[in-house]
C-alpha cells in the first residue's frame, strides 16, 4: 500500500514519467502503470473456495419450494446432513426469501403522538456553499420527518450526515412539530446505529433526553417506513422541479416554505385531514345548503346543520408535550 501511495504521488505531483518511477522504486513498468489505473488501494483477495453445503443446494431448493417455512432442522434430516448445521442454516436463511409468498399490503394506522418516521433525502441538486464552491446531496443531506398520525412534515438540509450535524437538525425538526412522539423510526444510519438494541452512545443520550424510543428498521424493508419514502416522493415531484438555489440558506427557505403549505398552512394536501364527504377547501355546506361555515362552526337558529369538530386542529393533537 506504501508503494502504491508513493508511485500516484511522484506520477501526479511531481510528474515523474513511469520509467523513472519503476527505476526508482524498483518495480516494474507494469506495476507502475496498474497502481496509476487503480482508484483504491491494492489489497488481498483470497480465491474463494467452495461450501460443503454447495453440493446439497438443488435438494435444499427443492424442499423450500414444496414447503418455504421448513425449518432448517427438517431440512437437515431430509437431506441427511451429517456436516456443522451452522452452515446449514445460514445457506436456508439465503435460499428461503425466493421463495417464501410475498407480504399482502395492508394499511396502518397510529395514534397520536404514538410515531414519526426519519430519514435522509438526496436530492439531485448542486447547490453554491461559497467561494466558488459548491456541495451535492451526498455531501449536504436533506433530514426529513413525518408524524405516523396526522403526516404533517419537516425538512431541513444539514451540513453533514455526522453525530452532531445530525442531532442538530433532527432536535430542529422536533421542535417545529412541538412535541415528542413515544417511537422513532429510522433506518440503519451510521449515527444512529445499525440495531434496536446497538445504538449508539449519541443517539441513546439523545433519546434519553427526550425520553423517546428510537427503533432502526431491518436492511432493505422500505415498507417499514413508507411515510417518509411517500413524502421523498413528493418532494421530487413537487418541490424540486424548476427551482434554483443560491445557498444552503436559500434552500432551506424555499424548503421550509413549501413544506409549511403543503402541510396546511397555505392550501395544502399532504398532511391535512378532511372529515369524509367534506370539500376540499376545508369547509362544509350545512344541510339546509343556505350558507358555508368553517369546520366546527354552528349553523343559525333553526339551521339544521350538522356539527363537526375542526378537523385542522385534531391533525396537531399529541398525548404528551
Amino acid at each position: 500500500m506504501e508503494d502504491w501511495a508513493e508511485i500516484r504521488r511522484l506520477h501526479r505531483a511531481e510528474g515523474m514519467p513511469i520509467k523513472a518511477i519503476a527505476r526508482r522504486m524498483s518495480v516494474s513498468k507494469n506495476t507502475v502503470r496498474r497502481a496509476l489505473r487503480s482508484g483504491e488501494p491494492p489489497r488481498y483477495q483470497r480465491k474463494p473456495r467452495g461450501s460443503v453445503v454447495d453440493a446439497a443446494e438443488p435438494r435444499i431448493r427443492e424442499l423450500l419450494q414444496a414447503v418455504p417455512t421448513m425449518p432448517a432442522t427438517v431440512i437437515a434430516e431430509r437431506i441427511g446432513w451429517q456436516h456443522s448445521m451452522t452452515v446449514l442454516r445460514v445457506r436456508v436463511a439465503e435460499l428461503r426469501p425466493a421463495y417464501l409468498p410475498p407480504d399482502p399490503a395492508s394499511r396502518t394506522s397510529y395514534a397520536a403522538g404514538e410515531l414519526a418516521q426519519d430519514d435522509f433525502w438526496f436530492p439531485d441538486i448542486t447547490v453554491p456553499v461559497g467561494s466558488g464552491q459548491v456541495r451535492t446531496a451526498k455531501q449536504l443531506p436533506v433530514l426529513t420527518m413525518v408524524s405516523g398520525y396526522s403526516r404533517w412534515a419537516s425538512a431541513v438540509l444539514i451540513p453533514t450526515r455526522g453525530a452532531e450535524d445530525l442531532f442538530a437538525g433532527w432536535w430542529q425538526l422536533i421542535q417545529g412539530l412541538g412535541a415528542v412522539p413515544r417511537l422513532l423510526v429510522w433506518d440503519g444510519e451510521g449515527a444512529i446505529g445499525r440495531h434496536p438494541d446497538k445504538l449508539t452512545a449519541e443517539c441513546q443520550a439523545f433519546r434519553g433526553t427526550l425520553a423517546t424510543r428510537v427503533y432502526v428498521c431491518r436492511p432493505a424493508d422500505p415498507e417499514a417506513k413508507g411515510l417518509v419514502e411517500r413524502f421523498h416522493d413528493y418532494l421530487e415531484r413537487s418541490f424540486l422541479p424548476g427551482r434554483v438555489f443560491a445557498s444552503p440558506a436559500d434552500f432551506n427557505a424555499q424548503l421550509s416554505g413549501w413544506v409549511a403549505m403543503v402541510n396546511g398552512g397555505g392550501g395544502g394536501t399532504w398532511s391535512a385531514r378532511r372529515p369524509t364527504g367534506s370539500p376540499r377547501t376545508g369547509r362544509r355546506w350545512c344541510r339546509c345548503r343556505r350558507w358555508r361555515r368553517p369546520p366546527g362552526g354552528t349553523g343559525s337558529r333553526g339551521c339544521r346543520a350538522i356539527i363537526t369538530s375542526g378537523w385542522m386542529a385534531m391533525t396537531t393533537r399529541w398525548t404528551r408535550r
